[in-house]
């Protein structure tokens, strides 16, 4: 969680600021002193502080308030499995363990969900933890655990903390990470306790990076500063569903029952939901509210996704039928930003026998943090998760009158709480959080959301402006809910009964649950609280002051889509559509993923089917490391019917002849052809968005509002880009390919249409803007990596940095020397299934990844594979840091072992917790 932001405290430097200063010097002195001379100090950093936090793994430790002795089998990779007897030892357990390599990671986070970041950090992050506390995380998860949560679940994480309390008991900072000395130079901060509503608050920053479609709500807002209704709905086009299956195809909403059931089914007995369709608009002039919004969201730290934009991930399930094994194959490989130690924590987590006392014996991927285990397997099930995308967040606008804010014609007064900000080496800061019945009001958190009323244009059956309009934000997170029972009950399920009953629980995030049974089960369980609407599609912001733009209330679980063993005997969930929106009564979302991987992933099954054979647990990891490229399919061959004239272009052009559309780190083609995409899409689109869509610091003379074509040179204005380079539009991503793919034989359309410049003539036709790209590609990739296009590899463009989150992001350069790693040549790409993601507005560059990938084999569970991006420890020197990156991006993947027998074979380091 970077400390990316500025912002001034207002405080002039005190004594206490002076001494400060002066540590931070002292500190750059010795560091440079470190390295350069090698002097005792620099000794002592690199010997004693280095190895200071790393884990005991050998011999034994007593831990105060366990009930019996816990046995921690760590292997070659630091992956430890736990053994003990009974439910609160094994939490226990885990709490100290995690703690062990990851503590610093975990207090971060915890700093981040409460708003408190400040505390470590300094001015810097007052924005963020201003954003963060009108949000609230920490306060809902606070009502979780007093109001929600079941006896059980309280207990599992009162025995977690306790376990993370006994490691930091008698540590300092510097006993326990790094980072912690390095803090320590310029900061008193000591680390606190850990409380179990820690472990809770995680589950919220969770949810706001796999919130939905906040993003396309604001953008497609943002876009009436310059696009009419009909071009945003050209950048915004339904899907596909003719050419890319749903995950479910069959069952159908039985309206008399109010359920969702099994079955195959053609035709619909209900009507889909109404609402604002994909060509509505934004009251005009909101786009620079939403801008200010965007500016908010886009400072704070990256928790498990690039703030809502581009997270997806792959999950797939095939049942025996049609595997070597003869019982279910199950894939899963989520989507994430890449971050230093992986968001992920690999664990086995096991009683020693199955009793009422002792419950659990699962393994798989957790959250340090967190008790439990999120994605994984245990004796019975497997489990995958994909981000549904499903619309779990409304912006309102709300007319603010005085203390209160108007609601049917009524004023209504606030909720208003107070929040003092701490801050390290300033004087604490106190703001006010205002909260309608909407939520809490994110305009109080930003200058130009203030002026909201000075500048947004409403209908005539609006209240007037008066003194101005604000942004609230309803989000399913905001209420108190009881995932954190669903990930215990998930653990221990035993069928699909006790699974999809565990789901019922899983309100946030709503994610797309797949699953496979040792009988040879498959099936699929869409989860969550999604709300239902009055008026309006929550596809753009909505009215405040009227409610029957109010939500009504939640699709109950019998009403959720779901499948079990349909008759083509596999699943695929890779963020497409759910199920066909006439099939359906209620409007999920008006933003899914276009379904590009999710049907490469099921085309790839059905050639391995259809050919007469069956699926291995190879197949299944081949698959997931599948480059093709879709839409270089659709272009390439248009591409290369262009007669161009200069032979420098025309060599690099010969690169696409025969090329197979795969996107291999050491391919050339696939160099240049994703060059060639990023300025096709730079020409055709970009160009003509409105700069608070555009990159940061790229200036434009651009044409007048609602125009796709170039403009008279009179006309033109400049303006020049406000976003960041891996949050910018167009990103490349299968919405565009789809933008496209309707237009792609338009050879006329507007949008091939872009103006003239000092060294290139207007084009006016698809094939004048496709050379143009070409020629621009080459140039590009000549100033990139060099004349010779023998030299060229599309893995010297598209690479990965791991970047701790925090001082490897923001902190002096021997810091990031010493937490950093990379980079890593990668193959794959935006939208494929190997989804090593790049943003094409702002460049190359690896912006998320699989974070994770695991294959899960029903027949034998210990021939079940799996991979984490970075390693298990977040120590910068252990070995465990980075041990599985360089396998990773080869595409390998490590045995997991999980019977007793089959961990001790593996197991290279034994530690017994005892009583």
């Amino acid at each position: 969680m970077p400390p990316n932001t500025t912002a001034s405290s207002g405080q002039k430097p005190g004594k206490s600021g002076r001494k400060k200063g002066r540590k931070a010097r002292l500190f750059l002195i010795v560091l440079v002193l470190a390295i350069i001379g090698g002097v005792a100090f620099g000794a002592y950093w690199s010997i004693s502080t280095v190895r200071a936090s790393f884990p005991q793994t050998q011999g034994s430790i007593t831990l105060d308030g366990l009930s019996g002795p816990v046995d921690v089998q760590r292997d070659g990779y630091g992956i430890p499995q736990v053994y003990a007897s009974s439910d609160e030892d094994l939490f226990m357990a885990q709490g100290f363990v995690q703690a062990q390599d990851r503590f610093y990671e975990m207090d971060v986070r915890r700093h981040m969900t409460s708003g408190r970041l400040s505390e470590m950090f300094g001015t810097s992050q007052v924005k963020n933890d201003e954003f963060l506390r009108t949000l609230g995380w920490d306060r809902v998860a606070k009502k979780e655990y007093d109001t929600k949560l079941s006896a059980a679940t309280k207990k599992y994480l009162q025995a977690y903390a306790k376990g993370v309390n006994a490691y930091l008991k008698g540590k300092d900072g510097k006993d326990i990470s790094l980072e912690y000395a390095a803090l320590g130079f310029t900061n008193d901060y000591k680390p606190q306790e850990w409380t179990p509503v820690d472990s809770l608050a995680w589950l919220k920053a969770m949810a706001w990076d796999l919130r939905g479609n906040m993003q396309d709500e604001i953008d497609r807002s943002l876009m009436t500063s310059r696009l009419g209704p009909k071009q945003i709905a050209d950048l915004y086009p339904d899907y596909p569903y003719s050419r890319n299956k749903t995950i479910v195809q069959e069952g159908e909403y039985d309206s008399i029952t109010k359920s969702y059931v099994q079955g195959s089914s053609t035709t619909s007995t209900s009507t889909a939901g109404t609402g604002l369709t994909n060509n509505a608009t934004a009251p005009s002039g909101l786009q620079s509210q939403l801008s200010g919004l965007y500016n908010v969201l886009d400072g704070l730290p990256t928790a498990v996704g690039v703030n809502g934009n581009g997270i997806g991930s792959n999950s797939w399930v095939v049942d025996g039928d049609h595997t070597i094994t003869g019982k279910p194959l199950l894939a899963n490989d989520p989507h994430l930003s890449a971050s230093l130690p992986s968001v992920w924590y690999q664990m086995g987590l096991h009683c020693r026998s199955i009793s009422t006392k002792c419950q659990y014996d699962v393994s798989g991927y957790t959250f340090a943090g967190m008790p439990g285990v999120i994605i994984g397997h245990n004796q019975d099930i497997a489990w995958g998760m994909t981000n549904s995308g499903v619309d779990v967040t409304d912006l309102y606008l709300e007319k603010l009158t005085g203390e209160g804010y108007q609601d049917d014609g009524k004023v209504v007064p606030f909720t208003a709480r107070k929040e003092t900000i701490k801050i390290a080496g300033a004087k604490s800061k106190t703001i006010v959080v205002r909260e309608t019945n909407n939520g809490p009001l994110l305009s109080d958190r930003d200058d130009e959301l203030v002026n909201v009323g000075k500048k947004a244009t409403v209908d005539t059956a609006a209240p007037d402006r008066g003194d101005g309009y604000g942004i609230s934000l309803r989000w399913t997170a905001l209420d108190p809910g009881k995932s954190m029972d669903a990930i215990f009950a998930m653990d221990k399920a035993s069928d699909w009964t006790e699974f999809r009953k565990a789901s019922a629980s899983f309100d946030v995030p709503s994610q797309n649950l797949v699953y496979a049974d040792t009988k040879g089960n498959i099936g699929y369980q869409l989860p969550g609280r999604i709300p239902k609407r009055g008026e309006g599609n929550g596809s753009l912001p909505s009215p405040g002051w009227d409610s029957k733009y109010d939500w009504t209330g939640y699709i109950k679980q019998a009403e959720l889509p779901y499948e079990y063993n349909p008759k083509r005997g596999y699943i695929v969930t890779a963020n497409q559509a759910v199920v066909d929106q006439d099939k359906y009564p209620y409007t999920l979302t008006t933003d899914w993923g276009y379904g590009t991987r999710s049907q490469r992933i099921t085309d790839l099954i059905k050639t391995k089917l259809d050919g007469g054979g069956k699926i291995s647990t190879d197949d299944m990891r081949q698959m997931q490391l599948d480059n093709s490229s879709e839409i270089a399919k659709l272009i390439v061959p248009k591409l290369l019917k262009i007669d161009v004239a200069d032979k420098n272009v025309r060599e690099a052009q010969k690169l696409l002849e025969g090329w197979d559309y795969t996107q291999d780190a050491d391919s050339a083609a696939a160099a240049y052809f994703n060059a060639t995409w990023r300025n096709i899409l730079k020409l055709a689109f970009g160009n003509k968005l409105p700069k608070e869509l555009r990159v940061k610091g790229q200036c434009l003379y651009v044409a007048p509002v609602d125009t796709t074509g170039p403009a008279d040179e009179n006309q033109t204005v400049r303006e020049c880009g406000q976003r960041d380079a891996d949050q910018a539009q167009p990103d490349g991503g299968d919405r565009w390919f789809e933008v496209v793919r309707k237009i792609i034989d338009d050879e006329n359309n507007d949008w091939w249409q872009s103006p003239k410049t000092r060294t290139d003539k207007a084009t006016d036709t698809r094939d004048e803007l496709f050379a143009r790209a070409m020629k621009d590609a080459r140039w590009e990739l000549t100033a990139k990596l060099g004349k010779d296009i023998d030299t060229w590899s599309w893995g010297r463009l598209h690479r990965l940095f791991l970047k701790n989150q925090t001082l490897g992001t923001d902190g002096p350069t021997f810091l990031k020397y010493m937490l950093n790693r990379g980079p890593w040549k990668l193959s794959g790409g935006e939208a494929a299934v190997n989804a090593t993601g790049w943003n094409a507005a702002g460049g190359y560059s690896v912006v998320w990844v699989p974070s994770m990938r695991m294959v899960v084999n029903l027949g034998d569970l210990d021939k079940s594979k799996w991979i984490n991006l970075s390693g298990a420890s977040g120590h910068a020197y252990s070995a465990h840091y980075t041990d599985q990156t360089d396998k990773w991006a080869k595409g390998e993947l490590l045995p997991w072992a999980f019977s007793e027998k089959a961990v001790d074979q593996k197991t290279k380091d034994t530690l017994v917790l005892k009583p």
